[in-house]
Formats: structure tokens, C-alpha cells, sequence
């Protein structure tokens, strides 16, 4: 990412460089300007000359790619003949071989990259090439035509003319300039100098191309020029001022911007300028380190307006507009000011010239504030409980609060502190800023909802509320730029610009008016512009990391460990590969449930069907259930969390059958009590014609346990390219079941698994696109995130390590393969290739490199993460122990500083000479056992310590030996070697720095390949909440409205159903503000109720509601804030939104005191509170007017207002509301609504809905 930014770096500044030349050949021509002919023959032969090497470098061009084409067409021929050479494997492990042949690839390629290099090379000077011969060949046009048309005289006044409104003194040096962009390392910084020398370009032409015209120079070039536009349309004015010669005009009285940027830059940083500083080159000018040079010219004897006046009179001010006879004109005395046009080029080229822009961004990034205001739609849904409040009302929030704090200010901070109070600073600081980027991502996703609005500015001079609005409501036009305060900008301008003798206020305002064009006409837009930029960039590169920590978090979930290995350390007793079966249910009836087995290594070994709409618990399906799970007999089952809160009743019926399996499996050899030996035998009989497998005298416990985990990845390949490719057959459930029970058993695998489909574009990854790794990812730019997340899946797999056999032999653990470093899905997938070339087993590192499965050096960048296991296919075979660890073949094969280490562990003295293979194995292994048994014995005496100070609470399974244990506690043999020693013995041999190395030998003697990540633990409280019914305490909080209808009653209350399927309960108490007797005489089953939440019971998996009034006339404040969102902000407006809570309160009573109209014996709808029919509790419906009358309707597309209003708020929501509808009620009658639907941007389709059953006049219709 850095050469990238750096590369784009320099080509900016070759670019600038360039422009820079061409000013200062244009100034040399100028000066050249006398010696017409000369000149003239000079610009013909170096034109010719340019051309011709622009023919050259063509010609190099075309040989050079014909070279290339060339080696292309050779290593095609070289792939389809020959395999990769290998021959200097052997040298890796102390052999000499032959290089010939690997040296000759290392040459073509060297010489491909230098060709490639050559190229670029060439194209980039083509392109220069052509340029010098395009600005060549449009001078030589130019000082033909002027040559043929003016005298030697002439031409010399033209020239003298022209010179006097380039003022190139004024405006740029070629020296300082060119020492300028060499010091810069930010590229908007250089961008803003490129921008300066294109205006003052343009400018440039734009002068040379008037005095042209009136010089009469006419030719086929100039004629042509004449019908071209510049690029940037906003510079038509500038031309047009600067042609006129105004630049020369406003010169006279203000100072050049070049000169004002120099000391407006050390004065701000350096608190002070000289005025003696002398530029450089200019140390031999007579004028160097002249003060007046940076002083602010005067017009003596004379106020602006006798200025303007004089030059008018003179012809040499042109006025810019013409006067007219209007109240418009006689009002506005700017229209009529001739020095309008000379304020308009100097406050332009101030604007731009970089080094003002340098300075004066730093000043707006310190001032500038971010004010955030509900739209129209904002304001009706953000309340207390919804997910963007807290983020509508911020005012004047510091924009440098996202940002990483000043380095000048952090020093100081840092000065006072120590080295672990800089940490903490540090740290604090750090956390400040990712919670502010992660904010402000939540802004730009309500403002792209349409629910907010954000502004970047100044603060605004005074109060910007109206006489009868408050200032979320008050309209863009009280909020313009002129409003904000730019008092310090002035202040550090007027310092710079300003006389220093001071000068008449009539003088004074004008250069005051060239400053405020300057910044709030281009710097304060352009600074804004780019703020909001730098805030997404930095918002969007925090929420990029924060995504990429989501996924290295789920990335870092180790296997699942079933629980009866959860009493054991996993250090100890690991888990090993385990058969896991796999569960997928549906809320759909009509889908079946799947079980589906898999063994140790993820493969399926059985499933079973379990039809829609049968119930586990029936005889025959339990039956069924059972038989297939003492079948497969897995080590625990998991049940993925797709089929919703449902998934809860199936664990648990699960749970039940798997306790009957393994009670029957554990006692299937002995005889009951009330079984006789024929019955007994007949059992025995059936079981061995079932598991044939199964040997009688097996007496292994079958120990088996359920849970629910998370199937998010599960659902993907379900329904992905992957699953239809690996079976294609299959129903999606059960895919889904099977990549279940792979993720249970090894969640790295399933998302490189995930990572490894390539898109139609060819693009690897996109499918992790679709799972919801973190709330923000939809605003988050796919490449960024794709990127971070292939960093992601490196480091880990780094970490973790990948079983090369089992990667080459599973298609769902091959993905693993591309995430090795040195590797890649290219060389992966070849790596594949080969290795089922060779019968799909490799038995040891070392044959990587002597069956030629991969070069050289791809085997020494990707070989110590290479694991190689022990399998069935190589039970004959001895392996090297070292094979399965994190060392590099480079300490046990080529060095054997690990075999040494063991023999030296093991005192075997002068046996160690010999030099068998077998024997360092050997020893090897013995002293591995050694530290795996004083692994157990720390183990055992850490615990028998804690449990006689503190009783039997010891975790188990956190105990770790890297952590838990001090070095001086070690006393297995590897500890009693002096590593530094031997590692300095290395050093002093001259075989470099060792140490690192020889540490990580002693761990991995101790761990091999110990697993950095922790066992899956099982979704429980809160997590498994969110994850069965998708809501959170944000969704569903004490407080908030709810709809739902009523299950059932009972003694304590009623049971309630919710959206999704969510258990609620009212109890007796909160049926009703009066005593409540029975549930049934509030509600009954079937009715719908609208309910206050007062508490969520997320471990119980329930809602407690509330149809209380007093509980629906709180506050949202008096409820408390979610805990999963962030504190509110200190900039935060808790007045206006009292305001508005206030306002919605009014609304809202006066919807329920309307709402209680609807509660008819026929409307079977209740609202909290209402114990009384409608008419106050005598059994009467209230009678219908028959007029149009407001609606009492709680949805939140509902709104009580005219076809225009709502019309309106559909369009001021813009693109966020297409496919939205707001409803109203209809003036045609009072039985009917009127949908209004966006169906795109600016087209709003109305539709009448007829009401039929109604209440009352301001109820809704029960059929519509």
C-alpha cells in the first residue's frame, strides 16, 4: 500500500516538474523574443530533433515487445515439455548437485522482469516525448505567426506587454518551487502545487492567446485553438480577468501569492519570517535580500476608487460588466466596482497556491466541526430506541477527534509522562479515535437511509435558530459559509498580507474582501470537500480493520471440544479429530430436518431424513434417530442456529434421544431383568446383523453431548457453487447439516473453504462477502475488505498450521493450502496436482523437495507451516517427529542443531556421533515424551496447589503452560541446556543470530504444533439470543413498543408470540393498571396486543411485556440506554432532543387516547392500559360520522397529513426512500387510505385502498 501511494507520489512530481520546465522554456523563449529569426530556427531544429527521438523510442518500443512476446512463446513451449526443475533439491539438505537448469530459469526470468521494467521504462518516455513534441511544434506555429505578421519592434513592444501581464515574478519560482515538491511526502500537498502551476498555465495561454489576436498572428494551429475549451469550465471568468491584464492591475497594490504562502508558512511554524530571506538562486540578484520583496505594495496619494478611476480613464482597467439602468444595479454597488475583476484573479490564485493551502487546511482541520440534523423522515422514527439516536443531534462535534492527534501536541503530552502512562496514552488515544471512525461510519449509514443529514463546517458566528425554530429545523440557507467564523483564518492571513506600515482602511478593505473571496468562495467548499473524504477514508479504513478483527476472531475459534473432554486440559488430552453429526432444521414445515455424519476428517459417513412436519419425539422417528446415532456413535451432535428459536425445542429433544442411545450403546451387553436368555440373545442377534463392525468384547463407553452452534458459514455452502459442486444431489438442508459439522469440528478450514471459490470475474473471496462478519461491512469498499480478510486468513493459517496429506486429499481443507506463505491458489492447487501424481500421501517434509513437488524456494518460504501427521496411509512408515512441528527443516535437517539438542537433553554423550537417521529420531522422540510428561506433572502440581488454597474451582481447561507456568518451574531435560550459550557459540562460527530458533526448538519439543486457538465454546446468554431470534438489546429493549398475539393464559399471566417467533409473557400484575383477577378478562387467545417490553430475559430466551398505561406513558430517557450501544456523545444535543421527545409524547398520548376508539368487540386488538370498551365501559361502539377525521394508527408508514405533505417528504428523503410508501387517509371518503409509493427517484404512484369493518371514524378498517 505504501509503493503504491509512493509511486503515485512521483509520478505527480515528474508531472509537476514538467510543468514547471515548460513555464520557465516559455520565459526563456520571452527573453529570446529579440533574436526573432534565431529563435525561430532554434524551436524548427529542436523540434526535428524531438521527432526524431520520438521515432526512436518507438521503434525501441516495438523491438522490446517483440523481445517479450518472444520469452512468452519459450516458456509456454518449456511448461508443456518439462516439469519444474528441482535439481538442486538435495542442496538444501548439504548435497551438491547441478544448478544449471534452475539457474537458466532464474536468468529468463531476471531477464523478463528487466524487459518488462525496460518497457514501462520506454512507455513512460514515449508519453514525455510526445508532450515535448506536441509544446514544440505549438510554439514554433506560434513565433512563425508572429513573425510573419509583426515588425522587429513590434514584436519587441508585444513582448515588453506580454511580459508585464504574465508577471512571472510574482507568482511562481522555478527553484523554490522545484526544492518545495522535493520535500513533500504527502500527495495532496504536491496535487495542490500541480494545481497552481495548471491555473497559472492557463492564465498564461489565456494572455498569450489575446495578445495574438491583437497582434493580427493568424494560422491554421492558432485557428484551431481558438475552437478548443478548456477542461475546467469554473476557470472560463479567471481567463477571461487575466487575458484583460487584471493580474498585472491587482499586483500593484496586494502581494504575490507565492511570497504570501513562503511567510504565512514560518510565520505559522516557525513564529516568525525574515525579511531579509533571499530565495534560491537568487543569491547573486542585485534586489537579494531586499525586504521591500516581501512587503505589501501601496498606492500612494490615491483610495481605491480614484485608482480605479485613473485606470479606466487610461483604458488599461477593462470593466467586467455594463451598466444598467435597475433597482437591481442602483442596490447592489459590488455589480458596478471596476476593481471587482482584479479582487476576483488575486483571491483565485491566493486560493490556490500551495503553500497557503497547506497551512490554512491544518488550521480548518483543528477548527472545523461536524453538526448532524434529522431529516423530515428522521425526525418521525428516531426515538429513544432506535439504533441512530445519539448520532442526529450532534453539534459541533471537532472534526480532529477522528483523527490521530497532532504530533506536536502528542510530544508535549508525552514529555510529562512515563513509559507505561505513554502506553496508557497511547492506548487511550488510539481507542478514542477507532470509537469516533466507527461513529461516523453509523452517520454516513443513517444519511444513506435518508434519516439524517451531515454537515462539515466552521462554527457559526452568533445563533443560527430562528425566531420560531429551533436549529435542527432551521432551513440550509441560515447556515451558509458567511456564517462561520473564520477569524483566525483572517487573523493568520492579515498578519502576512496586510502592510507592515500599515496602509489607509480603504486599501485595508479591499485586500479584506480578497480574503474572504479566497476562503469562503474556494477554500472553505474545497477544505469541506476534502474533510468529508478524509473522514470516510479514515472511518472506512478503521471499520476495515475493525471487520478484519471480527473474522480473526471467528478465524481463532478453535475445534469444538465435546464435554466429556472438558474435565480434561487440552494440552493433555487433545481432542483429535472426533465424528461429529451435524443438524439443520427449518422453520419452514414443509423442509425435513438432516442429520448428517461426519468422521475425524470431515467427510460424511451417513445422514438421515427426518420428513416436514414429523416430530422427533414420535416413536418411529425416535427409533429411527436412535439407530443412526449408535450407527455413527459421533462425540457430540450440533444443531446450527438457522432454524431460529425452534432450534432450542430440537436440542433439547435431541438431547433426550442421544441420553437413550448411549444408555443403550454403554449397556447393550448386558442382560436386563426382565429379559430372558432368548430375548437377550435375539437382541445380541440384531445388534451384530446392525453394527457388524462392532466386536462383542469392545467394552468402549460412547460418550455423546448436543449444542447449538452458530451456522452462518453453513448456510453459504448450503446454498453455494461449492455445495452443488461436492453433491450435487443433495438437498440444501443437508449440505447445510454437513458443513455444520465441519465447522464445529475446524471453523479455519470452512472459511478458507469459503475464500477459495472464485467469482465470473475471477476474483477469490467474494463469497465471504455474504456472511455477516460485522454490522458496518455493506458501507465498507469490497476490494479493502477482501484484502484485509485475505490477511486475516494468512496470519492465521500461519499460526495454526495446514496437514499438507489432508489439504491435498479433501476438497474442503484445500483452501487451507492457499493461505501458506510461499504458497497461493496457483501453487497450491499444483502442489495438489502433484502430490495425487505421486498416490496422494507424503511422508516427510523432505520429500517435497526430492519427488520435485515444489522448488526450492517455495519449500523454504512455506515448508516449517506444513504439518505432516500421522494417517492410516502411514501406519508403516517411521516419521520424523519434527515434521509435525513449527521448526524449518533448516535446524534438523541441513544444521541438526535440534538433533543436538537432544542428545545433549539426554546426556548420551559420545553417542552422538552417529549420524543414523534412525537414531536421531530416536532421540528426538524420547526427548519430546519427556517434556510432554513434565507438561502433566506441572499440571497436576498446579492443580493440586490451587485446590488446597482456594478448594476444587481450578479451570481446567484454561490452564496453559506458556502462561500459567515460570521458567524456573521447568525441569524437564531441554530446560537444563544453556541456549544463549550454544546460540553465541553459532554466532562466533559465523552462521549468523540463532536464538530465536533454538527457543522456538525447546517450546516445540514441549508443544508441537500446540493449536493457538481455544475450543469452541457453545452460544449462550446473550450471544444465543442474538443468535436464535436476530434481535439484540438495541431491537428489542425495556421500553420500546411491541406487537404480538396471545398463545395462551394461564394463572400467572399470558403467554404472547412476537415478531420472529420471540416468547413473550404479561404477567398478572401488568395486564392492567387495576387488579387483575384473570388473564381472561383482559385478553383472550387470538387477540393482538400492542405491549410496553419492561424487561428481556435473554437467558431464558423470553420478554417480559407490560400493557400497564403507566408504563406506556414513560419516557424513553426514564428507560435507559442499550448497553451494546455507545455512550451517548458529549456533543450530543440532550436539549433538542428533550424537544423533540416532548413533541412525540403529545402526539402519542393523544394516538392512544384515539386508540382506544378501536377497541370493539369485533376489532379483537388491545392496547395497553384499555380495560374498558370504547365508549368508557357500557358496552356501546361509539357511532360513525361518516366524515374524514384523522387516523389513530400507530405504523410508522403511517401520517396524518395532505397529499402534498407527503409527497414532500418522499422527495426531500431522495434516493433512500425509492421503494418506499407512506400511507395517509384519502379525502375521496372516510372508508378509504391513500398509498403513496417512490417507485423511482422524483415518480410517486398513489393507490386507494377501500376499508371495510371499521370502528370507528379514526380507526382502521379490519379488511382492507
Amino acid at each position: 500500500d505504501e509503493d503504491a501511494e509512493w509511486e503515485r507520489m512521483v509520478e505527480a512530481r515528474s508531472k509537476i516538474e514538467t510543468i514547471l520546465n515548460e513555464l520557465n522554456d516559455e520565459v526563456r523563449a520571452e527573453e529570446d523574443g529579440k533574436a526573432g529569426e534565431e529563435h525561430l530556427l532554434k524551436l524548427k531544429e529542436q523540434l526535428t530533433m524531438a521527432q526524431q527521438r520520438l521515432e526512436n523510442t518507438v521503434k525501441d518500443e516495438e523491438r522490446v515487445k517483440v523481445e517479450l512476446q518472444g520469452l512468452e512463446k519459450a516458456k509456454e513451449l518449456s511448461a508443456d515439455g518439462d516439469k519444474e526443475n528441482d535439481d538442486d533439491d538435495d542442496d538444501l539438505f548439504g548435497e551438491d548437485d547441478d544448478e544449471e537448469d534452475e539457474a537458466t530459469k532464474a536468468t529468463k526470468e531476471k531477464q523478463k522482469a528487466s524487459l518488462q521494467s525496460h518497457l514501462d521504462t520506454i512507455t513512460t518516455l514515449l508519453q514525455t516525448q510526445s508532450e515535448q513534441v506536441a509544446r514544440l511544434d505549438a510554439a514554433y506555429h506560434e513565433a512563425e505567426a508572429a513573425a510573419a505578421a509583426t515588425s522587429r519592434g513590434e514584436r519587441s513592444n508585444l513582448i515588453a506587454a506580454l511580459s508585464k501581464k504574465l508577471c512571472r515574478d510574482k507568482l511562481w519560482h522555478y527553484r523554490d518551487y522545484n526544492e518545495y515538491v522535493s520535500s513533500i511526502l504527502e500527495y495532496r500537498h504536491v496535487m495542490d502545487i500541480k494545481g497552481y502551476l495548471n491555473l497559472i498555465k492557463e492564465g498564461n495561454q489565456a494572455i498569450r492567446k489575446k495578445a495574438s489576436t491583437l497582434g493580427g498572428a493568424s494560422s491554421s494551429k492558432s485557428s484551431k485553438d481558438k475552437n478548443k475549451r478548456s477542461k475546467r469550465f469554473d476557470w472560463d471568468l479567471y481567463r477571461t480577468c487575466v487575458s484583460e491584464g487584471l493580474r498585472d492591475i491587482c499586483y500593484r497594490f496586494v502581494l504575490s501569492p507565492f511570497r504570501v504562502g513562503i511567510k504565512l508558512e514560518e510565520t505559522h511554524n516557525k513564529n516568525g519570517f525574515s525579511y531579509e530571506r533571499i530565495l534560491p538562486g537568487d543569491e547573486n540578484k542585485p534586489d537579494a535580500g531586499e525586504p521591500r520583496q516581501w512587503m505589501t505594495p501601496k498606492i500612494e496619494d490615491a483610495n481605491p476608487q480614484e485608482f480605479a478611476s485613473e485606470l479606466v480613464g487610461s483604458g488599461e482597467l477593462v470593466l467586467l460588466s455594463t451598466a444598467r439602468d435597475d433597482a437591481d444595479w442602483q442596490d447592489n454597488p459590488e455589480m458596478n466596482d471596476p476593481l471587482k475583476g482584479c479582487r476576483y484573479v488575486a483571491a483565485m490564485e491566493l486560493a490556490h497556491e500551495p503553500r497557503i493551502r497547506r497551512v490554512l487546511r491544518a488550521i480548518y482541520r483543528s477548527e472545523a466541526v461536524i453538526t448532524t440534523r434529522p431529516t423530515s423522515k428522521g425526525l418521525g422514527i428516531i426515538d429513544g430506541f432506535h439504533e441512530y439516536y445519539g448520532l442526529h443531534l450532534l453539534r459541533n462535534k471537532p472534526v480532529k477527534e477522528h483523527f490521530p492527534m497532532d504530533a506536536a501536541e502528542l510530544e508535549k503530552r508525552r514529555a510529562r509522562l512515563n513509559a507505561e502512562e505513554v502506553k496508557e496514552l497511547d492506548a487511550e488515544l488510539k481507542l478514542k479515535e477507532t470509537n469516533s471512525c466507527i461513529q461516523y461510519l453509523n452517520m454516513l449509514k443513517a444519511e444513506r437511509s435518508g434519516d439524517i443529514s451531515i454537515h462539515v463546517h466552521l462554527p457559526f458566528v452568533g445563533d443560527v435558530s430562528g425566531n420560531d425554530k429551533p436549529w435542527y429545523k432551521c432551513e440550509l440557507e441560515n447556515l451558509g459559509r458567511d456564517r462561520q467564523d473564520v477569524g483566525k483564518f483572517m487573523e493568520a492571513l492579515e498578519r502576512v498580507y496586510f502592510p507592515a506600515d500599515n496602509d489607509t482602511d480603504e486599501w485595508n478593505d479591499e485586500r479584506r474582501k480578497i480574503l474572504k473571496m479566497a476562503l469562503v468562495n474556494y477554500l472553505l467548499p474545497q477544505f469541506e470537500a476534502e474533510t468529508r473524504r478524509d473522514l470516510k477514508d479514515v472511518s472506512t479504513k478503521v471499520g476495515v480493520e475493525a471487520a478484519a478483527q471480527t473474522l480473526r476472531d471467528m478465524a481463532m475459534e478453535g475445534p469444538y471440544r465435546p464435554s466429556h473432554l472438558l474435565g480434561e486440559n487440552r494440552f493433555i488430552v487433545p481432542t483429535g479429530d472426533v465424528p461429529i453429526v451435524g443438524v439443520c432444521s427449518s422453520n419452514d414445515p414443509k423442509d425435513g430436518t438432516f442429520l448428517a455424519a461426519v468422521n475425524g476428517r470431515g467427510e460424511l459417513t451417513d445422514h438421515l431424513a427426518i420428513p416436514g412436519g414429523t416430530s422427533i419425539t414420535s416413536e418411529k422417528i425416535r427409533e429411527k434417530v436412535i439407530t443412526f446415532l449408535m450407527q455413527t456413535r459421533p462425540a457430540a451432535v450440533v444443531v446450527g442456529s438457522g432454524a431460529g428459536v425452534g432450534c432450542k425445542l430440537t436440542a433439547r429433544r435431541l438431547g433426550e434421544v442421544i441420553t437413550q442411545a448411549t444408555e443403550r450403546w454403554n449397556n447393550r451387553l448386558i442382560q436386563g431383568q426382565d429379559e430372558d436368555d432368548e430375548d437377550f440373545e435375539a437382541r445380541m442377534q440384531t445388534f451384530r446383523l446392525m453394527h457388524s463392525n462392532i466386536d462383542d468384547d469392545d467394552d468402549e463407553v460412547w460418550k455423546c453431548n448436543v449444542d447449538i452452534v452458530d451456522d452462518n458459514v453453513a448456510q453459504l455452502f448450503g446454498r453455494s457453487v461449492r455445495g452443488k459442486k461436492e453433491f450435487p444431489d443433495m438437498a440444501v438442508n443437508l449440505k447445510v447439516a454437513i458443513a455444520t459439522a465441519r465447522w464445529a469440528k475446524d471453523p479455519l478450514g470452512e472459511l478458507a473453504y469459503t475464500w477459495s471459490s472464485a467469482s465470473d470475474a475471477g476474483v477469490f473471496g467474494t463469497e465471504m462477502l455474504f456472511l455477516n462478519i460485522h454490522p458496518l461491512q455493506r458501507l465498507l469498499p469490497k476490494p479493502m475488505l477482501l484484502r484485509e480478510y485475505e490477511r486475516v486468513l494468512c496470519d492465521v493459517t500461519a499460526s495454526v498450521g495446514v496437514d499438507l496429506n489432508g489439504a491435498c486429499t479433501y476438497d474442503h481443507l484445500h483452501g487451507l493450502l492457499t493461505f501458506v506463505p510461499g504458497l497461493g491458489p496457483r501453487k497450491a492447487n499444483n502442489l495438489k496436482q502433484s502430490v495425487s501424481r505421486i498416490g496422494g500421501v507424503v511422508s516427510s517434509r523432505k520429500s517435497l523437495l526430492v519427488k520435485r513437488l515444489m522448488g526450492p524456494i517455495v519449500y523454504n518460504n512455506s515448508v516449517a507451516f506444513l504439518r505432516i501427521r500421522a494417517t492410516d496411509h502411514l501406519q508403516d512408515q517411521l516419521l520424523h517427529p519434527l515434521d509435525d512441528s513449527r521448526c524449518h527443516p533448516d535446524v534438523y535437517h541441513r544444521n541438526k542443531w535440534a538433533i543436538k539438542i537432544a542428545v545433549d537433553a539426554l546426556e548420551l554423550g559420545d553417542s552422538a556421533s552417529n549420524d543414523s537417521e534412525d537414531y536421531a529420531i530416536t532421540a528426538l522422540r524420547d526427548v519430546m515424551q519427556n517434556s510432554r510428561d513434565e507438561i502433566e506433572r506441572l499440571f497436576n502440581a498446579t492443580k493440586a496447589e490451587w485446590e488446597a488454597h482456594y478448594g476444587p474451582t481450578f479451570n481446567v481447561g484454561a490452564w496453559d503452560p506458556r502462561e500459567a507456568v515460570p521458567a524456573e518451574s521447568w525441569r524437564d531435560k531441554v530446560e537444563e541446556l544453556d541456549l544463549e550459550t550454544f546460540a553465541e557459540m553459532i554466532e562466533e562460527n559465523g552462521n549468523g543470530k540463532w536464538l530465536t530458533h533454538l527457543t522456538m526448538i525447546k517450546w516445540e519439543f514441549r508443544l508441537p504444533f500446540e493449536d493457538p486457538r481455544k475450543p469452541m465454546e457453545p452460544p449462550s446468554g446473550e450471544n444465543l439470543f442474538r443468535l436464535l431470534t436476530g434481535e439484540s438489546d438495541v431491537t428489542l429493549c425495556p421500553g420500546k413498543e411491541v406487537t404480538g398475539k396471545v398463545v395462551k393464559n394461564g394463572d400467572f399471566g399470558s403467554q404472547v408470540k412476537l415478531e420472529g417467533d420471540v416468547p413473550g409473557f404479561i404477567p398478572l400484575r401488568n395486564l392492567a393498571d387495576d387488579h387483575v383477577e384473570a388473564a381472561e378478562d383482559i385478553v383472550s387467545v387470538g387477540t393482538i396486543v400492542t405491549a410496553i417490553i419492561t424487561e428481556v430475559k435473554m437467558d431464558h430466551m423470553c420478554v417480559d411485556l407490560s400493557l400497564k398505561m403507566e408504563d406506556f406513558k414513560k419516557k424513553s430517557s426514564q428507560w435507559g440506554r442499550p448497553q451494546s450501544l455507545p455512550p451517548l456523545d458529549d456533543f450530543f444535543d440532550r436539549e433538542a432532543a428533550f424537544k423533540i421527545d416532548e413533541e412525540k409524547e403529545k402526539e402519542r398520548e393523544s394516538r392512544l387516547r384515539a386508540l382506544r376508539l378501536t377497541i370493539g368487540g369485533s376489532s379483537g386488538t388491545k392496547i395497553g392500559g384499555d380495560s374498558h370498551d370504547a365508549d368508557g365501559g357500557d358496552g356501546t361502539q361509539a357511532p360513525r360520522t361518516g366524515k374524514v377525521t384523522r387516523r389513530a394508527c400507530a405504523h410508522p408508514a403511517f401520517r396524518n397529513a395532505s397529499h402534498s405533505e407527503v409527497d414532500r417528504e418522499l422527495k426531500e428523503a431522495g434516493d433512500a426512500m425509492v421503494g418506499e410508501a407512506l400511507i395517509r387517509p384519502s379525502n375521496r371518503s372516510c372508508d378509504s387510505l391513500a398509498i403513496h409509493w417512490m417507485v423511482r427517484p422524483g415518480c410517486i404512484k398513489v393507490i386507494e385502498v377501500h376499508e371495510e369493518d371499521k370502528d370507528t371514524d379514526a380507526s382502521i378498517g379490519n379488511r382492507l
